[in-house]
């Protein structure tokens, strides 16, 4: 179902309909002058995930038993930024 709203209201109240739109799964029409100007919907694919989908993939994932090694080698070879103004 999708909500009417005016193209004013819109530009008023921009984040709050895209977080609508976005965490809602919401969908607004957008109209001016009485007539409709544009559709507010979700992108497509956007939102498509819940939690339960990704922790179903990650559950499948292989270990990696370097994964821990990796990480210490690149922690050991992060180095500070020299001071260009020293």
């Amino acid at each position: 179902m999708k909500t009417v709203i005016t193209t004013t209201d819109a530009a008023r109240h921009l984040g709050d309909y895209l977080a609508r739109v976005r965490f809602r799964n919401e969908h607004f029409l957008l109209t001016r002058n009485d007539k409709p100007a544009a559709e507010l919907v979700p992108a497509m694919g956007a939102g498509a995930t819940t939690w339960g989908d990704l922790c179903r993939a990650v559950k499948d994932l292989p270990l990696d038993p370097e994964f821990a090694d990796d990480l210490e080698a690149a922690n050991r070879s992060d180095q500070p930024l020299e001071n260009p103004w020293d």
